[in-house]
């Protein structure tokens, strides 16, 4: 490989990151023809096809993501060495990229993520909103959320936020001339408002009282994958909900929504930020992670 081809490496790592050349091109502040140009060049001094190029869509070939597997924590290193020689103590900056589920981001990141953008006004954090889960290093996010679930060896974990405990609420109309029900089992005789998972799974609500944990597979006619758009419905008296307390607080003190079952909603742990273990972290990561810990 010549040197001169170090340029081009970031260029097509952009392209594969971005699956376009019109977008890597407006992240990387160059013209188009630049990117094709550079791809081209890099293509031909390596004597391989790196992106299959359709009218349509660009993707790695075969060739190029074995060397995108080695690139991306090359390229990754490089930056945090850089931004960390040329930090400012005084002046943070810099983009963070976070991929979270969206009940994650509504309870606990887009909160710190504000505050933390007021106090260093030089920061940028892109949250993308995304139930299933995803390979950060490879899509090229600084950090994910998980949600009581196992990482990998190589991620470290931070706790972000405090326990959640569930909570199935109805509107009152949805409830009126009824009996609510008093065990999971008579969740069998009202209409849920059900969830499906990213992957195409229905969640199956969870339950737990006195050591007793059970889950029940609700029916109803109405799907949604979205915590807000369930609050919403439940709010329309369209079923009973089953989401986090803190997502209906304001509505059950009010008298919006009612709940139910309330001694059998479990509390689960609490969200918690996940990162590639590396030797180097860049200062606005560390930033990041000393103001959710502080």
């Amino acid at each position: 490989m010549k040197r001169a081809d170090l340029p081009a490496l970031s260029i097509f790592s952009a392209v594969a990151s971005r699956r376009s050349f019109r977008a890597a091109a407006r992240d990387l502040g160059i013209s188009v023809s630049a990117v094709s140009h550079a791809i081209n060049g890099l293509e031909a001094s390596l004597g391989v096809r790196l992106l299959a190029r359709t009218t349509r869509s660009v993707a790695p070939t075969e060739a190029g993501r074995r060397l995108l597997d080695r690139l991306e924590p090359a390229l990754a290193s490089i930056a945090e060495a850089v931004e960390i020689a040329t930090a400012e103590e005084d002046r943070l900056s810099g983009t963070l990229r976070f991929s979270v589920p969206r009940s994650a981001a509504e309870l606990v990141l887009v909160p710190l993520a504000s505050a933390f953008t007021r106090t260093h006004p030089g920061v940028e954090i892109e949250i993308r909103a995304q139930d299933d889960f995803r390979d950060i290093v490879a899509e090229g996010f600084d950090a994910g959320v998980r949600f009581g679930e196992s990482l990998e060896q190589d991620m470290i974990a931070v706790a972000l936020g405090p326990a959640q405990r569930a909570a199935i609420v109805a509107a009152p109309s949805c409830l009126k001339g009824r009996c609510p029900p008093a065990v999971p089992q008579d969740l069998h005789d009202h209409v849920c408002i059900r969830r499906r998972f990213a992957g195409g799974g229905l969640y199956r609500w969870e339950l737990e009282k006195d050591g007793e944990a059970i889950e029940v597979a609700v029916a109803g006619g109405l799907i949604l994958d979205d915590d807000r758009l369930i609050v919403d419905a439940a709010l329309s008296g369209a079923g009973l909900a089953y989401v986090f307390e803190a997502q209906v607080a304001t509505e059950v003190a009010s008298g919006r929504l009612v709940r139910v079952l309330e001694g059998w909603c479990p509390s689960f742990p609490g969200f918690y930020l996940y990162y590639p273990s590396r030797r180097l972290m860049r200062p606005v990561m560390r930033a990041f992670v000393d103001f959710v810990q502080g």
